[in-house]
């Protein structure tokens, strides 16, 4: 690196491949395309196995490199931090070497995503980019709606803090496990890693100290979705409908369309640490390295977008997101808690009293490592934190497919407090599954009228998703989603810097005048 510091990586190269005008360089042949994977999870094992013979077999050379600080690779581990420069070094000495062919391809899900796009717009020999559930910047997903992932924040920094570990091949299995008691333990935010980890975790540490502060100097070399737009790479893109970073992947995808670029999408029923869209998006991945490193476009599909209709239970191929021929129609809370798509007529609001000392739980919904698959949502339905709306019985299916919003309403006790709004599919046995969901951390910020009421955006997960004649469509509203978000204390002082919790009454309205809605895309 230009520091000094050395990075490991392995290099795969092909013996018999199916690609025949290809011969490994030291017989005098040409030199294969090179696939470049730069992970903070090691090189053997796995992934080697995944991404290094995988590729190989198929006439590719493939370089596994190991991120700084782990696994052999020199320095310290700076979360996100380095992969900019350290990206661009290994590119630079990639070009010095002799098997090197002068073009390559970059490969790789999660934070070996985030490594592909810290360099992509500077890379002008990168010719093509495989990602899967990631995006250009983590910083919306740490901060989602304004508040805290805290979940996923902490599971990752104590994964990562123990793969190395006497016992770091169960690191992954274990995280979730020592997250969930850190966050049943009653002690601080700030104090949390000391009991998942056993020790404070400096990026858990940076996560808390620069919440709120999106311009600061730590996320702008963090941040590279300003450059998505000058990617010249041919992209495409793997996501699952309860990824943790979907509506961001998605950000990255509507940037390289405004830019001109046709990137292709993969959407399906996956969250992050599934295991089911690896095979898929390898597959993907080959079919979009052999058409842009080796001239042979056969495996690629005609539609650029593809979609797993959950509900439906089919894939379609679309040409574009957001789908052509969807429109938004609004569903409005409606008294007796009611939903439907007329607008409620004069009526008193709703209200509910938040408690942080006994917070509102999450059931289902999406996080970086579990099983994050609808789950019944009853139980939390039936708490008095809760309000409930719910539509009559749908007379036809009804697909909705594109990105979800809400417009609400509210009242609150506290300047400082949350929304949480979440869909579901209530079946006709009375299961009722989340379907998508979404957070908005309020603040003085958000201006009230004379009355104290505020109109709240809250953007949610996009859906894909087909609504069932004879289902019902049901919208939560809620203040918490613990431990997915910290519970939030009422009092506005700083992330993670302890001291009293304030209860919070709120309203949500549903007169003509402030007409509370969900937004759904639905296809025509």
């Amino acid at each position: 690196m230009h520091d000094g510091v050395t990075l490991l990586a392995d290099l795969y190269s092909p013996v018999n491949s199916s690609v025949n005008s290809f011969v490994n360089s030291s017989v005098g042949g040409p030199r294969p395309p090179t696939i470049l994977i730069r992970s903070p999870y090691g090189r053997s094992g796995m992934v080697g196995w995944m991404y290094g013979k995988a590729f190989a077999r198929h006439g590719f050379q493939v370089v596994v490199q190991s991120c700084r600080g782990g696994f052999g690779s020199g320095g310290l581990l700076d979360p996100l931090g380095d992969e900019h420069d350290d990206g661009l070094a290994t590119v630079e000495w990639m070009r010095s070497q002799p098997w090197y062919g002068g073009g390559f391809a970059m490969h790789g899900p999660s934070y070996l995503g985030f490594t592909q796009w810290a360099i992509a717009a500077e890379t002008p020999d990168l010719r093509a980019m495989a990602t899967q559930v990631t995006a250009s910047s983590f910083r919306e997903a740490a901060y989602v709606g304004g508040a805290f992932a805290l979940e996923s924040s902490l599971i990752w920094t104590t994964l990562t803090a123990g793969m190395e570990g006497p016992i770091g091949g169960a690191s992954a299995l274990l995280a979730p496990r020592r997250t969930r008691r850190a966050v049943l333990s009653g002690r601080p935010l700030a104090e949390l890693d000391r009991v998942s980890a056993g020790r404070p975790l400096p990026f858990f540490q940076d996560l808390l100290a620069h919440h709120g502060n999106p311009a600061s100097a730590y996320w702008r070399k963090r941040d590279f979705s300003a450059s998505v737009e000058r990617v010249a790479a041919e992209v495409t893109m793997t996501g699952g409908w309860y990824d943790v970073f979907l509506p961001w992947q998605l950000k990255d995808y509507a940037a390289m369309r405004a830019a001109g670029r046709q990137p292709y999408l993969t959407i399906g029923p996956w969250y992050h640490a599934d295991v089911r869209h690896g095979r898929t998006a390898n597959a993907d991945a080959l079919a979009w390295f052999r058409a842009h490193l080796l001239g042979d476009p056969s495996g690629l599909r005609t539609s650029p977008v593809r979609l797993y209709v959950t509900g439906a239970g089919e894939w379609r191929d679309y040409p574009d997101w957001p789908v052509p021929g969807t429109r938004t129609r609004r569903w409005h809370l409606q008294p007796g808690f009611n939903l439907g798509p007329e607008r409620a007529g004069e009526s008193s609001p709703d209200r509910y009293r938040y408690d942080p000392e006994h917070p509102t739980p999450v059931l289902g919904g999406p996080v970086l490592i579990g099983n994050s698959e609808p789950r019944d949502n009853r139980r939390l339905e039936a708490r008095r934190d809760v309000l409930v709306y719910t539509s009559p019985k749908l007379t036809a299916d009804t697909d909705v497919i594109g990105p979800v919003s809400a417009e609400l309403y509210v009242r609150t006790s506290r300047e400082h407090t949350d929304l949480v709004v979440r869909i579901c599919d209530v079946r006709p046995d009375g299961t009722s599954m989340n379907v998508c969901e979404g957070v908005r951390r309020l603040t003085p910020a958000d201006a009230a009228d004379a009355d104290g009421v505020r109109r709240v955006p809250v953007d949610l997960w996009p859906i894909g998703h087909r609504f069932r004649r004879g289902h019902q469509i049901r919208v939560q509203v809620a203040s918490g989603a613990y431990p997915r978000i910290p519970r939030n204390p009422g009092t506005g002082l700083p992330l993670g810097a302890g001291g009293p919790m304030v209860a919070s009454d709120q309203e949500v309205f549903h007169d003509p005048a402030r007409p509370s809605a969900v937004l759904l895309p639905q296809l025509d």
